[in-house]
């Protein structure tokens, strides 16, 4: 966790530019590397869907999330793809379950969220 979800992209590519991607997430949230995962989507678009970004996780500051855009986005952008959709889903560790418990809860001790 987090979950870094590309949709619309070539396997090879994103295969190519994975570590850098870890690399720089890690950097600026700390979440370890070994936490963060990419995902490649494979979708059928039905009409003119745009190549996105999709990032699951939990909520931090606004200018986290600004950084963490523009990072992403420069990589991308240095690939020749400047328009791309990233945006975030972002998750409630009141509703995030691991091991059937969930991450934050009134009744038991909270996981570490990271």
């Amino acid at each position: 966790m987090p979950f870094l979800r590309f949709k619309g992209f070539q396997k090879d590519f994103i295969s190519s530019i994975s570590s850098t991607v870890i690399q720089q997430f890690s950097k600026l949230t700390g979440v370890v590397q070994e936490k963060i995962k990419i995902e490649l989507l494979l979708v059928e678009q039905l009409n003119n869907s745009p190549l996105s970004l999709e990032i699951y996780m939990f909520p931090r500051d606004q200018e986290l999330h600004d950084s963490i855009v523009k990072e992403l986005y420069t990589i991308l952008s240095e690939h020749g793809f400047r328009d791309v959709h990233i945006f975030f889903i972002l998750l409630s560790p009141h509703l995030y379950y691991k091991e059937g418990q969930p991450l934050v809860s009134n009744h038991s001790e909270p996981f570490l969220i990271t």
